[in-house]
């Protein structure tokens, strides 16, 4: 039976694990006279600490993007309540000139009525004293 080519990468995975492993078992051995645990525990506190201070500078950073974010959503925040404030003035403005208009030809109308009213009441006036004096049979 032909193996899977699958099956081949796993054993070229595992092959390579016992390599490095091997090489870790070599390098321990030539290094134990030489203080290689140490050296290895000291590597290890390194790499820890490189560790840690990438996730610091990544929290740094992360800080100082949602800072930044903040600010300008504070920025565009009030350039919309500006706008908003603008638009709300302007209405307004609209809404009482409007009222302003409306007074004014409210005025007119009752002026033109009241001229209308003088000139013909003496019309009125004459056409009232006719009926009630006149006697019908």
């Amino acid at each position: 039976m032909r193996e899977g080519f699958g099956d081949s990468k796993k054993r070229l995975k595992t092959c390579d694990q016992l390599i490095t492993i091997i090489k870790v078992y070599q390098y321990l051995t030539l290094m134990k006279g030489q203080g290689g645990v140490q050296m290895l525990l000291t590597a290890e506190q390194e790499a820890q600490q490189i560790v840690a201070n990438a996730r610091n500078l990544k929290v740094e950073r992360l800080k100082q993007a949602r800072d930044e974010a903040n600010t300008d959503i504070a920025v565009i925040r009030s350039n919309l309540e500006a706008e908003y404030q603008k638009k709300l003035s302007e209405t307004s403005g609209y809404s009482g000139m409007n009222v302003k208009l409306l007074g004014q030809e409210t005025e007119m109308k009752i002026q033109k009525l009241k001229a209308a009213t003088s000139q013909i009441s003496q019309d009125v006036v004459q056409m009232l004293i006719n009926h009630v004096t006149s006697v019908k049979n």
